[in-house]
């Protein structure tokens, strides 16, 4: 049960977050106002870099769609009964996750992150797991080898909200701890752990969930600690949406349908 709760609380404020990224990162772009996305992340945009911005711009749209459409993978009744929408879901899912770890990889390639080096080291892993994940999970389902397949399905799930915690993390901390450990640079003790500390955690509860917690006692804490993180996602959740997200989602659906 805390596992399905938690999975409810995620898909909600995941995909809540994948439509903000459609609806302004998408919208200030149709209406060229490119520049807008500084105010959300520093540095993203730069007219002067154009490889830079169609990178950054493919791993947030294929990022969108991975946090929209992936929990549908893992939902049992739509793999059993929906076989062919599993698939065709699945292949769409891979093929997302490779070209948002490609476009994230570019990125750096062409326009470093704003954080330096350590930020370049640990998106870049990320980018580079998201690739062999999605390849992992298609190679095993192509060949049939099904337990291995869902093994690397869930990992790249836990891999694919990685962009949405790191929001949320932030979230969390600012509003438990202020701006400790950060700066606008994003050279700060905080940020430096926050480069992998948005995927390599979930990694490990990945693991914690292919493996189904075996022991007693690790399952009955394992629930506690789950519906504790339900708990805080879904504080994060309301404040995200009502004072970033909601207000992110009007402006750029206001500004496509004035264009």
């Amino acid at each position: 049960m805390s596992l399905t709760l938690l999975f409810a609380a995620v898909w909600l404020s995941s995909s809540t977050f994948g439509l903000y990224i459609l609806a302004f990162f998408g919208g200030t772009a149709l209406r060229g106002q490119g520049v807008a996305w500084n105010g959300s992340l520093p540095d993203l945009y730069d007219p002067a870099h154009w490889l830079g911005t169609v990178a950054i711009g493919a791993h947030m749209a294929a990022g969108a769609l991975l946090l929209t459409l992936g929990p549908l993978q893992l939902v049992e009744p739509v793999r059993r009964r929906k076989p062919a929408l599993h698939r065709n879901l699945g292949r769409l899912y891979v093929g997302c996750a490779a070209l948002a770890g490609a476009g994230g990889l570019a990125f750096i390639l062409a326009r470093r992150t704003v954080g330096g080096l350590p930020m370049d080291l640990g998106f870049a892993g990320y980018g580079v797991l998201l690739i062999l994940a999605a390849s992992q999970a298609f190679r095993h389902a192509r060949a049939g080898r099904l337990a291995a397949h869902r093994a690397w399905a869930i990992r790249l799930f836990a891999l694919t909200i990685g962009s949405w915690l790191y929001r949320m993390e932030y979230g969390l901390w600012f509003a438990a701890a202020g701006r400790l450990g950060h700066t606008p640079t994003f050279d700060g003790w905080f940020d430096r752990l926050m480069v992998v500390a948005f995927y390599l955690p979930n990694l490990l509860i990945a693991e914690l969930i292919i493996r189904r917690w075996k022991s007693g006692l690790t399952a009955r804490l394992a629930s506690v600690l789950l519906l504790l993180i339900t708990g805080l996602l879904l504080v994060a959740t309301w404040t995200f949406t009502t004072h970033y997200w909601g207000p992110g989602i009007a402006r750029g659906l206001a500004g496509v349908a004035k264009t």
